[in-house]
């Protein structure tokens, strides 16, 4: 069973990888501006991830 602190965990854990792939895009495949847009929606993706992770055990 599925309680609210397993579902934000996965959804930290998926956040992350979401993340890590548009960094990843970003550096590896984009070498205009649309680099740096990739780039920085993935460290928000991270900010997001950090605020599901400080809510486990408080929601």
């Amino acid at each position: 069973m599925m309680n609210k602190n397993t579902v934000l965990a996965w959804a930290t854990f998926i956040m992350i990888l979401v993340g890590v792939a548009l960094i990843a895009m970003g550096a590896f495949r984009y070498d205009d501006v649309a680099g740096w847009g990739f780039a920085s929606v993935g460290i928000g993706f991270f900010a997001i991830a950090w605020v599901f992770n400080a809510l486990k055990g408080r929601v």
